[in-house]
């Protein structure tokens, strides 16, 4: 057994987001969100549910902050619903969606623990969907309008802000694959999606720096390893354009200020639309990158996929290898590859590891949930990034995902990442055993592995 220990000042949280958890989907005056209208649409849902109720934390965000207390947790990172606050999307803001998030900070303030805003976790409202959402350069200066009004409302008390969630995933899912909101499958769309997605980070974090200076202003990226299903030069090919598709299509604009060269070459033929001045807000200087790890991804050469031909292979599965109820490889050097690729291919910036955890629905028997497979994996994934940390990689804070059991998008309520198990019948919280491992973590600063 060997001591894993981190710094004093090592921050440590759980995160959530909005649509996940609020639930309230119409209280207070909230707009309809994409992800209010994708699942009332039938077939979207793997388990027909939707996020109408989901943890009723806009309702029960008190209790939920004595849990966060109880787990000793020294931040909480929480996602903004736009809609709440803006139910047309821009225009005159709804004032019981801003009490609702202010008195949240302040509840949070009281208790000790750092709230840390990440301003878009992909509800975007659907009334802007209608007028073409990212994929329309307005949405850039509509992003732009929300994150200025939350920063007015929140930057005396919040210093720690990101901008987007996951860009590429949002992007890819909702307009090139159509498996989420708002369930587009537009290559087109998608590729001024994507530019305009990245256009709103910079105009997002404008719009903060112009607010306040005392914010530590960050973006999210899933930034997975992608390895080859094979040893062949089209299998390794495969991984190239697809790390380009996923990774540094947007890694690269925000850290190295340009689109990587070999993808523009590949999509040349495609309208990307660029305009000057474009990258420079783009690029700014960043306090720190959020990192969300769970697992490795693999790609394979495939001559079907038009252009790319290369496609990520969902259903490798290795002998020996562990899998969530995600069905995603426990493998916990992923951590390590991202962190370490990070620090040599972009400059080594502050990193937060802003989502790590696993969905196992573990029983509740006689009041308790013995998730010892969960326990395992946090210890192993934070053991991964101890060893990046040892190599310089500066790694300033960790946040489990998720606090409690949730809305998992696409998967309805089927696979449960919480610390903290939700009844979804009856809404009553159970501290898992790894929501206790995680307090004796954070109490002691490490862990016996």
């Amino acid at each position: 057994m060997t001591r894993i220990a981190f710094p004093d000042d090592f921050l440590w949280g759980a995160a959530t987001s909005a649509y996940q958890i609020e639930g309230a989907c119409e209280a207070g005056g909230k707009g309809e969100s994409i992800w209010d209208r994708f699942c009332h649409t039938p077939g979207r849902i793997k388990d027909g549910s939707n996020g109408d109720i989901a943890c009723d934390h806009y309702h029960r965000f008190r209790e939920d902050i004595a849990l966060m207390k109880k787990l000793c947790l020294g931040a909480y990172r929480f996602s903004i619903s736009w809609p709440r606050i803006f139910p047309q999307g821009k225009g005159v803001s709804n004032q019981p969606g801003l009490d609702f998030y202010s008195n949240l900070v302040d509840e949070l303030l009281q208790a000790g623990i750092r709230p840390c805003v990440t301003l878009y976790h992909w509800d975007l409202p659907q009334a802007l969907q209608d007028r073409g959402g990212f994929s329309v350069r307005d949405c850039a200066g509509w992003f732009g309008d929300f994150a200025n009004t939350m920063v007015r409302l929140l930057g005396d008390r919040v210093t720690f802000w990101a901008t987007l969630n996951e860009p590429q995933i949002f992007g890819i899912l909702g307009y090139l694959i159509g498996k989420h909101a708002p369930g587009m499958s537009d290559p087109a769309r998608y590729f001024k999606a994507c530019h305009f997605i990245n256009l709103a980070h910079g105009v997002g974090v404008a719009a903060i720096r112009a607010e306040t200076s005392r914010a530590e202003v960050g973006t999210v990226l899933q930034f997975p390893p992608i390895h080859p299903v094979g040893g062949s030069q089209q299998d390794q090919r495969a991984v190239r354009v697809m790390d380009g598709l996923m990774n540094r299509w947007y890694a690269d604009p925000v850290l190295l200020g340009s689109y990587p060269e070999d993808m523009l070459e590949l999509f040349s033929g495609l309208e990307i639309p660029i305009e000057e001045g474009d990258l420079e807000l783009i690029h700014q200087p960043l306090d720190f990158i959020g990192l969300n790890v769970y697992s490795r991804f693999f790609a394979r050469h495939d001559p079907r996929v038009p252009l790319l031909n290369a496609m990520l292979d969902e259903r490798q599965r290795l002998p020996g290898s562990d899998y969530t109820d995600y069905g995603w490889e426990v493998y916990p050097e992923a951590i390590y590859e991202s962190l370490v690729r990070l620090k040599h291919e972009y400059g080594n910036p502050t990193v937060y590891i802003t989502e790590n955890g696993a969905a196992y629905d573990d029983p509740l028997v006689d009041g308790r949930i013995d998730d010892r497979r969960r326990i395992d994996y946090l210890q192993s994934y934070l053991a991964q990034a101890h060893r990046a940390m040892q190599q310089g990689v500066k790694v300033k804070g960790y946040f489990a995902w998720s606090l409690l059991d949730n809305f998992e998008w696409h998967e309805g309520y089927r696979m449960r990442f919480g610390l903290v198990h939700v009844d979804f019948e009856s809404l009553r919280r159970t501290v898992k055993e790894s929501g206790l491992f995680y307090k004796k973590l954070i109490e002691s600063g490490g862990f016996e592995f």
